[in-house]
């Protein structure tokens, strides 16, 4: 174990951590698709390379590891599954096939941590990944597409946190 991951901050500084998580999750599940590369060798790389570290004069922010390392197995166990509900909440025609390959693993991501962290209210997980969305796509309207997928997947996932 690396001292990360026995770490417990408190307060804002394990909000920023989750928040990190989430966004490492976003970027590692796309290098998967993009490199064909399996889960433990992208999760290594990302934990050695990338969380905590500095790359190209960008520091990166430490992340919640043993939250990253669920967000990325939910994702990867579940993935014919928030693939088929994705797609059943796009648009008509609009299959998830078309939909550009960081948005996802946005979904894939969000899904996961809708079906294995149930203890993570619905609306938290539909913010953070609208965030990660905007910090992808500031200009387009792609933040509006997540929040809607991503909200039509929470309700359908777990109704009874909308009452």
């Amino acid at each position: 174990m690396s001292p990360r991951e026995v770490q417990s901050p408190k307060g804002a500084e394990a909000r920023l951590m989750r928040s990190a998580s989430r966004l490492a999750a976003v970027q590692a599940l796309y290098q998967m698709e993009l490199s064909g590369q399996p889960l433990k060798t992208v999760r290594d790389q990302f934990e050695a390379h990338r969380i905590g570290a500095e790359l190209d004069g960008e520091q990166y922010r430490d992340a919640d590891i043993p939250l990253f390392r669920r967000l990325l197995s939910h994702a990867v166990d579940r993935q014919a599954e928030i693939d088929q509900l994705t797609d059943r909440v796009l648009v008509d025609k609009w299959p998830l096939g078309r939909v550009d390959a960081t948005l996802r693993a946005l979904f894939r991501a969000a899904g996961g941590e809708l079906f294995g962290e149930p203890k993570t209210p619905p609306k938290v997980v539909i913010t953070e990944y609208v965030d990660v969305a905007r910090a992808f796509f500031a200009e387009g309207k792609e933040p509006g597409l997540a929040n809607a997928v991503l909200d039509a997947m929470a309700r359908e996932i777990r109704p009874e946190a909308f009452g």
